[in-house]
């Protein structure tokens, strides 16, 4: 691991001088995990694409500013993550429905007594990841900030800008709408 991040630390040295061999090769090391990190958060594969190519863009004209008191991977994909989400934002103002995205209502709080009880073996994970792909935009992006990235409720809400408690309550009632969402596919097989 040490080696890897040695390699990285070169590259990165590189990549600040101006190399684009050394470019490529951080590209190519890290392409395929920031795709699909944008696209769980925009649901787009085109526009998970583009969201990726500016972040790569961004970083590396913005790496005098990466100082390696995180990993490098966990920079760029902050860059990421702020990218998809002010691609959302553009969307939703630009009224633009994605068609693959259904919203259900909300019917009622419940606490998140259960979720911990599911049983996550590989097909259930993908049974969930489909789930989480039915929940409207900000119930869906900050699950996938809080059960896949591992953000803390503190990191969520300085990357979506929203209050601790706003925080806490969108995530409690998310997972209330997704736990609803597997026992109606559950009841359906």
């Amino acid at each position: 691991m040490q080696v890897r991040n040695a390699h990285i630390d070169q590259l990165i040295e590189s990549c600040k001088k101006g190399s684009q061999s050394a470019q490529f090769e951080v590209y190519q090391l890290y392409y395929r995990a920031m795709f699909n990190t944008s696209l769980r958060i925009v649901q787009n594969s085109y526009e998970a694409e583009d969201v990726m190519q500016e972040a790569f863009l961004n970083a590396f004209t913005k790496l005098d500013s990466f100082k390696g008191e995180v990993a490098f991977g966990a920079w760029l994909k902050r860059i990421v993550i702020n990218r998809s989400l002010t691609q959302l934002k553009k969307r939703s103002r630009l009224n633009e429905t994605n068609l693959e995205v259904v919203d259900y209502k909300l019917e009622g709080d419940s606490a998140e007594e259960g979720m911990s009880e599911l049983d996550l073996t590989h097909s259930k994970v993908q049974e969930v990841l489909h789930a989480m792909d039915k929940l409207k935009d900000n119930y869906r992006v900050i699950l996938h900030l809080s059960l896949i990235e591992g953000y803390d409720n503190e990191e969520i809400t300085k990357i979506l800008q929203i209050s601790n408690e706003n925080c806490r309550t969108t995530i409690s009632r998310a997972k209330a709408r997704l736990r609803r969402i597997l026992m109606e596919a559950s009841a359906v097989n």
